[in-house]
């Protein structure tokens, strides 16, 4: 997704596609799992909030076959195969104002996308618009505020907490809030949701693993914009880059909050 509050926007071309792949890597079990929890199969109709590379657009379309459809939303489509199955539309838009008509998807799945709308509640009042009686949404979101330096030099912790902080604060000058992921499951309570379920995941990451190269990549494209926040110095960036790559060290280096939930139906058939 691509607009003035992400954070990558303008970053290199082939240095995003590395991070979007190591982010693949490192969650695409976990969604694969989550999204067979709420049972998704042929004939489903599938909406994939921002597609980025396009992994969990694949995996929706080979659980569909061909009778069931994905339409893959992003603003940054560049990513994405030119030549997508059969079943799949690739739509080049924003999720708050591409009209995709109403009741129309059994399921809407969204991975770290909602972190990057400011006014996320009011898309989630959207998302439900989109959904049939009965449809699930699927959504994963960041808590930065989890990360921990847990094995490592005192000059990696002391680096890696300024370095964390510095994320908060590049999120905050955006008008984005870098524990989004807490306040999703609120945010759906307060609508027509029921079958709630909320999971969150902090996982330790080694250093080289996908997770903490991803993390690691990410200070290399945003290096600037977190020196810009005066919460941490280029010295602090290269030490916690290094520090990610490093398989003696481990952290934590965010958390990953996970809502489900079902479109409530009212006796007669219709969203309540």
């Amino acid at each position: 997704m691509t607009d003035h509050h992400y954070v990558f926007d303008g970053t290199k071309e082939q240095a995003e596609l590395d991070r979007l792949r190591l982010l693949e890597s490192a969650f695409d079990p976990q969604t694969r799992q989550r999204l067979e929890n709420v049972g998704v199969s042929d004939g489903w109709h599938c909406l994939e909030v921002g597609a980025g590379a396009g992994s969990i657009m694949n995996l929706m379309s080979e659980k569909v076959g061909s009778t069931g459809t994905v339409v893959a939303v992003d603003t940054d489509t560049r990513f994405l195969p030119s030549s997508a199955s059969s079943n799949t539309v690739i739509v080049k838009g924003d999720i708050r104002t591409v009209d995709l008509g109403r009741s129309r998807f059994d399921l809407v799945h969204g991975r770290y996308i909602l972190l990057h709308i400011p006014e996320f509640a009011s898309v989630l009042e959207k998302i439900l618009l989109l959904l049939k009686p009965g449809g699930w949404l699927v959504f994963e979101e960041p808590d930065f505020s989890a990360a921990r330096c847990l094995v490592g030099s005192e000059d990696a912790l002391l680096a890696f907490d300024r370095v964390s902080s510095a994320i908060e604060t590049m999120y905050k000058a955006t008008g984005i809030d870098h524990t989004a992921g807490l306040k999703i499951p609120k945010a759906l309570s307060a609508l027509r949701i029921k079958n709630l379920f909320v999971d969150n995941v902090a996982p330790s990451s080694r250093g080289g693993s996908p997770i903490a190269r991803m993390m690691g990549m990410s200070a290399g494209q945003l290096r600037e914009r977190y020196i810009q926040t005066k919460k941490c110095t280029g010295k602090d960036v290269d030490i916690y880059r290094t520090f990610a790559e490093d398989p003696g060290t481990w952290a934590i280096y965010y958390s990953t909050v996970c809502v489900s939930g079902q479109l409530e139906i009212e006796t007669d058939g219709t969203q309540s």
